[in-house]
């Protein structure tokens, strides 16, 4: 295929990230497929990034995750500088074909406002579309900008305008679908996991409450704000607290923390983590927000491991009860779920993940979303 794509990851974090890393783990399980397919990749991330591209263009030397949730006076160029690197290459070059974007808010309005001299560009929704309702309510993408969502549910969700630029959803995937259903079983323990960014919208305080009054033992792993590491936390003082997941977790969550029957442990990443999913009884979603893309989901099924959920955002899309994992709309029934969908058969799981949720499966639908995208741009203009 003669197709050069420059892929927008953005300046947060490394392409792939060293843990956490919802976009940019995204942007690490497309890419190889795409390449595999003949697509030409220009990585437009940071210069940490060592995914394996055909090119890398950067602005900021490393992610600038850290500052992701500080004051806006702080933090609002950020995303500006790096977008303003990537409107500079396209403006000097002629070999990109089109834009994928996964930049937040601030790359499709740049992209729009690039008007027809730009090349066509498919930007990626990858959150809540409840937000930035001004931006998205007013969208003028023209005939050269789209958008896809990453579930049915999302984009169900959007104003009226942005749906008329969608091209449809694509499904999140993950390396770990490949060859699934020729795993071999991994022994269960009895822990249960939490997999995410810990803040109000994935919910740790509903599920540590809910793991205090059941009984059963959770984990939770991923980051507090900019915090990797408990004890990266602990010696950052009572200044920490300026972030808000930082004081969501000390105000909700860490009443429930006794390492014992409820542990936090920070990132985990690699093997590490793969192995506490793999053999975890049960992947829990106590979810507070309308999940748009469910990467942990995928990968919970695709190591055998059924999911307990609130029926939000994409999981009645990603999960079929009864078979994958139990849903609920009912919070204080979900502690009880967790119970059961632990009897639930690992190997269906497997199955479900290796059908549906391979990279290959998210690379071809992404290029016949690129294609329809450069089919409904008008031709470039030709130089007088």
């Amino acid at each position: 295929m003669s197709l050069t794509v420059l892929m927008n990851a953005g300046p947060w974090l490394s392409v792939p990230p060293p843990g956490y890393g919802g976009i940019e783990n995204v942007v690490a399980t497309l890419v190889p497929e795409l390449r595999r397919l003949g697509v030409r990749v220009v990585l437009a991330s940071v210069e940490t990034s060592t995914l394996p591209v055909d090119e890398k263009i950067w602005v900021f030397p490393d992610g600038q995750f850290h500052a992701l949730q500080r004051p806006y006076n702080q933090v609002c160029g950020v995303s500006q500088a790096h977008l303003n690197g990537v409107v500079r290459a396209l403006h000097t070059r002629d070999d990109i074909d089109l834009v994928h974007d996964h930049v937040e808010a601030v790359g499709l309005a740049t992209m729009a406002a690039m008007g027809p001299d730009g090349p066509p560009v498919l930007h990626t929704l990858h959150w809540d579309l409840a937000k930035h309702p001004e931006l998205y309510g007013n969208l003028d993408g023209g005939d050269r900008v789209r958008v896809n969502g990453v579930s049915a549910a999302q984009l169900a969700r959007a104003p009226r305008a942005l749906r008329e630029y969608s091209v449809g959803h694509v499904h999140l995937s993950t390396p770990l679908a490949v060859d699934a259903d020729r795993r071999p079983p991994v022994e269960k323990g009895d822990h249960v996991v939490v997999l995410g960014r810990i803040n109000p919208g994935k919910g740790q305080d509903l599920g540590a409450r809910l793991a205090r009054q059941v009984g059963f033992p959770l984990v939770l792993a991923g980051p507090v704000g900019p915090y990797h590491r408990p004890a990266d936390l602990a010696a950052a003082g009572e200044e920490a607290r300026q972030n808000p997941d930082v004081r969501f977790f000390y105000e909700q969550v860490a009443p429930y923390v006794d390492g014992d029957l409820v542990r936090w442990v920070g990132t985990v990443a690699g093997r590490e983590r793969d192995e506490l999913l793999a053999r975890a009884r049960v992947a829990l979603f106590p979810l507070r927000w309308e999940e748009p893309g469910g990467t942990a989901v995928v990968e919970a099924l695709s190591l055998g491991t059924p999911v307990a959920a609130v029926a939000r955002g994409c999981l009645p899309e990603l999960v079929e009860h009864g078979r994958t994992g139990l849903l609920t709309t009912d919070e204080e029934e979900l502690g009880e779920l967790v119970l059961a969908a632990g009897l639930l058969d690992p190997d269906e799981c497997r199955r479900e993940a290796a059908t549906r949720f391979t990279p290959a499966v998210m690379a071809e639908q992404y290029i016949s979303r690129y294609e329809q995208v450069r089919q409904l741009a008008p031709p470039p203009l030709l130089a007088a």
